[in-house]
C-alpha cells in the first residue's frame, strides 16, 4: 500500500513540474525572449543563413527602437497582402520624425550621409526621400542590393515590432552579443 501511495505521488509531482515547466516556458517565449534563425542572405554579412538568435522581447516595452538595432518584426499589411506570413529581421534605419533617402551609393538621414561599416555592399538603387511616419521605422537589410525592405514595401509600425535580436547562439563558430550600441555615425555635410 505505502508503494502505490509513492508512486502516485511521484507521477503528480512529475506532472507537476512538466506542468509548471510549459508554463514557464510559454510565459518566457511569448513575453521576454524568443529563439529565432535566418533563412536569408538579406542581413549578411552581419548574420548568415541559419544563425539562430535570441530575442530580446521585453526591452522595447520601457525604451524605444533606437537606429542601428536588429529587429523581428511581424508581416506589414502591404507584405500580408503580398503573402508573406513570416517574421522578417532588419536593421533600424529611419525613425519616426525623420527624411531619409538613398542615393550615390549612400543612405542619408536629414541629409546627412551614413557611415555604414556592416553593409555588404554600396546600394546600387535610389530611394526616397521619404518621411518616416509617426511611430514607424525604416527597416534596411546588411545585405542592401539583396534585401526584401522598406525601400520595397514602406514602413514598419511600431506595433509590428516582436523584439530585437541580442544574441547570436548558434553555430558555435559564431556564438556573440549583437552590438547594442550603433556602429555608424551621422556624418556633418
Amino acid at each position: 500500500m505505502a508503494n502505490k501511495s509513492i508512486e502516485s505521488h511521484f507521477w503528480i509531482e512529475g506532472l507537476r513540474t512538466i506542468g509548471l515547466s510549459l508554463i514557464l516556458a510559454f510565459g518566457i517565449k511569448t513575453f521576454v525572449a524568443e529563439a529565432r534563425y535566418i533563412p536569408s542572405g538579406s542581413m549578411e554579412p552581419t548574420l548568415q543563413i541559419n544563425d539562430q538568435l535570441i530575442i530580446d522581447k521585453i526591452s522595447y516595452d520601457f525604451e524605444n527602437p533606437q537606429r542601428g538595432d536588429i529587429v523581428v518584426f511581424n508581416p506589414t499589411k502591404t507584405l500580408l497582402k503580398e503573402n508573406y506570413h513570416t517574421a522578417f529581421i532588419k536593421r533600424i534605419i529611419g525613425l519616426p520624425g525623420e527624411k531619409v533617402d538613398v542615393k550615390n551609393g549612400r543612405v542619408y538621414i536629414n541629409n546627412h550621409p551614413l557611415k555604414e561599416n556592416y553593409i555588404a555592399a554600396k546600394p546600387d538603387y535610389q530611394w526616397g526621400p521619404v518621411i518616416v511616419p509617426p511611430d514607424s521605422y525604416v527597416v534596411l537589410g546588411d545585405n542592401r542590393n539583396n534585401s526584401y525592405d522598406s525601400h520595397y514595401w514602406g514602413f514598419v509600425p511600431r506595433r509590428k515590432i516582436i523584439g530585437r535580436a541580442i544574441i547570436c547562439y548558434w553555430p558555435i563558430n559564431r556564438i556573440a552579443e549583437l552590438d547594442q550600441k550603433p556602429r555608424f555615425l551621422l556624418l556633418e555635410k
